[in-house]
């Protein structure tokens, strides 16, 4: 079908059989899009396999002046590549250029060596396209603009940014999304496009090709690096050092075109330098768009805060960095509400020009952008040198696997790290264990401070702003959320110094661990005190040790072992043990204590009670319409990629009729309004299963299904804000008189008389652990993402236990801008539930644990209640 559909295309286009959208003259020798794939630029959506072939055949065609090169893969398989772009003379010395662009990087030059490198050296312009897979239109705008770049003759544009720039074109973040649209969309069509807005070709089925395959949403992942697409993407950024990023998006149908410069606010660790740079390019483009009548915003919407976007993370770096928004046809044309018609060759030809004008602005401005680039990371260095905050040190007493962890992602960003050994003084404070140490006064320093600052402050006139529009009934402006402190992310013990003896400090490098146990009489104990020690324990199981844990610490041979502790002994398991575990601590990383008798000097014995029998759980999750594709994905990589272990997805029309018997533990991941409706007669086989002894645990709102009528598994009762009404059923349409006499009396009448609190973007919050449910072994608090508007009353005696609360009002908020009166409410509210269901158990987290894959200290918590919690079902 689809090769018909491009016949038509391509026949309807032919007098435009170059690029549809410019005037230009081409060479004959490079290739069109409609020589290789049948269809003309902006006629077809461009599927990735073709993408990628076109791509190969402009380098075959200019191989002095382009370069393809691959630089991660995806998770399905599919190569991720992105196009060096330049004249020949720039093409031919790319090494050399790429060297002199880390020198003027390192931020440690004299004004005379950096001024010859800022004439010497071209600059880098990186283009990125499609990191969400159903924005369509800017893959195809990413292949028109190498093909105009090779191609186009006698354009004065293009020869200034061959001479001056090299320009590297990213066509395909997100290649398995982008294929779940087009197959899709190819297979809905008809005889004729539809614009319609509930057009089959452009509903897309659950989850949609927005996300990658572990339905993450990678314009999020720039810092946290979960996915492969973005650690490739990464790497090939700091190889680079780009002075200038753009990010190529697509937004609401209906909507025009938004580029820079970005709405407030803006993060306090972006310069001046960024902020200008953002206003010459907007001016090149608004000059472009003005010429071809192409409506647009900018300031509006799309902030510079949050450092893990595509426009934030390489401006902490230095480069000016840009997210462009077109709206969306979702298909080749879309009927707008305004009753024109968007067409998919409109939203690549405005994406074109916007990339198009950006490199030429970087070319035609070339010594500048290379020069603030140089000074912004040099002034990073110099600023945080006399800071009181300079070092960040970290503890390895506590959580020293995800420390590491912590660092290494560090590494992977280009910044650096280092390393105390064991026995260090740090600070005027001893580190037995060691310690993770971080300058901040690096040329990276700028994504250092917002990485790892316990706090991001946003503006005080913005603030006091968004509090005035809550008083007048308004919605707040905050685009996402407003804290992401690694150090609280990874639940870690942490300080910070103005000096220490950097002598005494080795680069951080991730160490081989190379395990041979101990001989132990009795057994091994595996302490629960690290993510880590959750991922040996799976390991362990996978390979048919047994094992048993405890609700309750216990102290044997001098060593204090905490609640969760998991024993593994000779009687149990036969011979063999101590050479199977070396092995998996080898390859999984990991600690073990020896055990050479089970007498303990305090705590249980090993044949007391409070021990339980763990095995390897059966885990199955509700999947596809009804839940929410960021939050199953979420769960799934968490417990598969980080935990090992597998998940069953089930889809959630299916729950009513699947043998759940088969699994220990089901996961309801956050759910959508559709989900009761989906899931029918599943509600009564979900408590069924858990009434015969299995574990369901439900995440964020699908907490909501879990304590809905059709399910029954759990009491909780969600909160209006205070002060409301206990109903919101409407009003009545008869209202008892008033009088009105001042501004109070009037916002009174016009007031909310009840709902939700107000909606909070992000922000990380203390919860509480009580310490006598095994749900909380390993912690005595928790850090925690908060967002949204749902509070829960606590659960009263009778109907469960509170196992995480969150801490009270004064001492609640971790990071970011929480609404005061939030924050009175929330104080000692429920962030994790439990009860009893005849033999099994039901498990509630009011906000999910595993959002975005970036809560690593809460990675512990998620085994808790997969692993351990089947242990103590009946």
């Amino acid at each position: 079908m689809r090769s018909l559909f491009a016949s038509v295309a391509v026949l309807a286009a032919s007098a435009h059989a170059e690029l549809p959208f410019t005037d230009g003259s081409y060479a004959a020798g490079v290739p069109t899009m409609q020589t290789v794939l049948g269809h003309v630029n902006g006629a077809e959506i461009t599927a990735p396999d073709e993408a990628i072939r076109y791509l190969e055949k402009l380098q075959a065609a200019a191989p002095e002046r382009m370069k393809l090169i691959q630089y991660a893969e995806s998770w399905e398989g599919r190569p991720l590549v992105y196009a060096v772009i330049g004249g020949e003379e720039n093409i031919s010395r790319i090494d050399e250029i790429k060297e002199g662009l880390d020198r003027l990087a390192s931020g440690v030059l004299s004004e005379e060596e950096r001024d010859a490198l800022v004439e010497e050296l071209p600059a880098v312009t990186w283009l990125a396209y499609g990191v969400h897979g159903n924005e369509i239109t800017s893959t195809d705008a990413g292949l028109a603009l190498a093909y105009h770049l090779l191609a186009a003759r006698d354009d004065a544009t293009v020869d200034e940014i061959l001479d001056e720039t090299i320009v590297i074109i990213d066509p395909m973040q997100n290649p398995d999304g982008r294929a779940r649209f087009v197959s899709s969309f190819e297979q809905a069509r008809g005889l004729e496009t539809q614009g319609a807005a509930y057009a089959a070709e452009r509903d897309e089925p659950w989850p949609g090709g927005r996300f990658n395959h572990y339905l993450f949403d990678m314009n999020r992942d720039w810092f946290t690096l979960s996915q492969p697409e973005t650690k490739g993407k990464v790497s090939a950024i700091i190889d680079w050092n780009p002075v200038a990023v753009v990010d190529a998006h697509e937004m609401g149908s209906d909507s025009t075109y938004y580029f820079a410069p970005a709405a407030r606010p803006f993060n306090p660790q972006l310069t001046e330098n960024t902020r200008e740079s953002q206003e010459i390019v907007g001016r090149s483009i608004a000059s472009k768009f003005d010429e071809l009548g192409i409506p647009y915003f900018t300031r509006e919407v799309y902030d510079n805060f949050y450092p893990g976007f595509g426009d934030m993370w390489p401006a902490l770096r230095g480069a000016v960095a840009m997210t462009y928004e077109q709206a969306s046809p979702r298909g080749l044309k879309y009927d707008r509400a305004d009753g024109e018609t968007l067409t998919y060759e409109d939203g690549v030809r405005n994406h074109f020009y916007a990339t198009l004008m950006t490199a030429a602005t970087v070319a035609g401005n070339k010594d500048r952008f290379l020069s603030v680039y140089a000074d912004d990371r040099a002034s990073a260095i110099e600023e945080n040198e006399r800071a009181r905050d300079r070092y960040t040190v970290i503890d390895l007493r506590h959580r020293d696997s995800q420390a590491e962890a912590m660092a290494e992602r560090l590494v992977e960003q280009g910044i650096e790290v280092m390393k105390a050994d064991e026995g260090a003084k740090i600070c005027g404070a001893d580190y037995p264990e060691g310690a993770i140490v971080i300058d901040r006064a690096q040329p990276d320093g700028r994504l250092v401070r917002t990485l790892l600052d316990e706090n991001t402050p946003l503006p005080e006139d913005f603030v006091k702003e968004q509090e005035d529009r809550r008083s007048r009934g308004l919605g707040h402006e905050l685009y996402d959320v407003t804290a992401w402190s690694l150090p609280l992310m990874n639940d870690l013990d942490f300080t910070t110094c103005a000096t220490l003896d950097e002598s005494a400090l080795d680069p951080f490098r991730k160490e081989q661990v190379i395990a041979r146990l101990p001989e132990a009489q009795f057994g091994y104990a595996l302490p629960w005190d690290d993510a880590e020690q959750a991922k040996l324990l799976v390991a362990a199981l996978k390979a048919g040790i047994r094992g048993r844990t405890t609700d309750t610490g216990f102290v044997t041979g001098g060593e204090s072992l905490p609640r969760g502790t998991v024993v593994f002994t000779h009687a149990m398991n036969g011979d063999g043990l101590r050479e199977t575990l070396s092995k998996l601590v080898a390859e999984h990383g990991g600690d073990l204590v020896a055990m050479d008798s089970s007498w303990v000097d305090e705590g249980p014995n090993f044949g007391s009670r409070s021990f339980s029998d763990v095995r390897m759980p059966k885990v199955a999750m509700a999947w596809g319409e009804g839940t929410s594709p960021l939050s199953a994905g979420s769960t799934r990589y968490v417990l598969e990629r980080r935990l090992g272990i597998p998940v069953t997805p089930i889809r959630v029309r299916s729950m009513g009729r699947a043998d759940l018997s088969r699994y220990d533990v089901i996961i309801v991941p956050e759910t959508r309004f559709s989900f009761g409706t989906v899931l029918g007669r599943g509600g009564a086989a979900l408590k069924e299963f858990a009434e015969e002894g299995g574990v369901v645990i439900g995440l964020g709102s699908g907490v909501d299904a879990l304590a809905s009528d059709d399910v029954g598994l759990l009491t909780l009762r969600r909160e209006n804000k205070v002060g409301a009404k206990e109903t919101s059923d409407g009003d009545e349409k008869v209202v008892p008189g008033t009088e009105l006499w001042s501004e109070e009396d009037y916002a009174a009448a016009t007031a909310s008389p009840g709902g939700r609190p107000d909606r909070v973007p992000g922000v990380l919050l203390r919860a509480s652990a009580n310490e006598d449910h095994f749900l909380s072994s390993g912690y005595d608090e928790a850090i925690t993402l908060f967002r949204g508007s749902t509070i829960y009353a606590p659960m009263r005696a009778n109907e469960g236990t509170n196992v995480f609360s969150y801490r009270g009002p004064d001492n609640l908020l971790a990071s970011g801008y929480l609404w005061d009166d939030v924050r009175k409410q929330l104080g000692r509210k429920p962030f994790v539930v439990a009860d009893r269901v005849g033999d099994g158990m039901a498990i509630g987290f009011a906000q999910d644990p595993t959002v975005r894959g970036y809560l690593d200290g809460l990675d512990l918590l998620v085994a808790n209640a997969v692993v351990l919690a089947p242990a103590y079902t009946d």
